[in-house]
């Protein structure tokens, strides 16, 4: 009996840890997660993917660094230029400079990805 209780214990004790670090899903560090290897790829349908534009350590590639972006910004404000880059720009970059295709190149998933992904970058 005492054995199956300190097992029960454990049990629930590894079940409460578990869910304290958020269990892996895919809201909070699995969306940052997979928006992270999606912004590393080079290539993203029939374009360059963000990594190919867009430095993390603040040096300017083609586009505007997105060091600290999430520190920056809000979430509207990232997907809103993912999905029509042209409708803010940031000073010093003209109009389409990032290409407007991401909205049909991307799933609706991968842009909540690359959001949470970018906001998590302080």
């Amino acid at each position: 009996m005492r054995k199956t209780m300190y097992v029960v214990a454990l049990l629930l004790l590894a079940s409460l840890m578990l869910a304290a670090c958020g269990g892996g899903g895919e809201s909070g560090g699995g969306a940052a997660d997979a928006g992270k290897a999606l912004f590393a790829e080079t290539v993203i349908g029939t374009q360059a993917g963000c990594i190919s534009c867009h430095s993390l350590d603040g040096s300017v590639i083609v586009g505007p660094s997105m060091q600290g972006i999430g520190s920056r910004v809000d979430a509207d404000y990232i997907k809103a230029s993912i999905l029509d880059p042209n409708a803010t720009l940031v000073e010093g970059y003209p109009a389409d400079t990032m290409p407007n295709v991401w909205g049909t190149e991307l799933s609706g998933e991968q842009v909540d990805q690359l959001v949470a992904y970018l906001l998590s970058l302080k």
